[in-house]
């Protein structure tokens, strides 16, 4: 099981500032659903990357410049051999239900990305 406090990586406490209530909540809320799918899945994973203030994510390669870790509704969670990203593809029913959107595993080698809003596209797999 994640932990919000582990979702936060310690940034909680770097970032104080920048944690609102409301960034509080959906990071309840992405936390939740995260560990509905695992649970789902069968296995508990690592987050490689939960939230994300403004000046982590700046300096964060590849991130996008309004990403949904900002605003505590995106989670990466470790997937070094694929499996929960070929999982996920296989059960798309399964995201649905718990109202999650992934990446496609294309663009995320040894991590599963996982937000709890829908892209522009609107697809449950999407390519950022």
């Amino acid at each position: 099981m994640i932990t919000v406090q582990e979702y936060f990586m310690g940034r909680d406490k770097e970032y104080p500032d920048d944690l609102t209530t409301d960034l509080r909540i959906n990071a309840q809320e992405t936390v939740i659903r995260i560990n509905t799918l695992l649970g789902y899945f069968g296995e508990s994973r690592e987050i490689v990357s939960g939230w994300r203030p403004p000046a982590i994510n700046a300096t964060t390669k590849g991130a996008a410049p309004k990403s949904k870790h900002m605003t505590c509704q995106a989670c990466d969670v470790r997937d070094d051999e694929g499996d929960l990203d070929a999982w996920c593809m296989d059960h798309l029913e399964i995201l649905e239900k718990v109202g999650l959107w992934m990446e496609h595993p294309a663009c995320t080698k040894n991590w599963t990305h996982l937000q709890t809003i829908a892209p522009r596209s609107g697809k449950r797999i999407f390519y950022p």
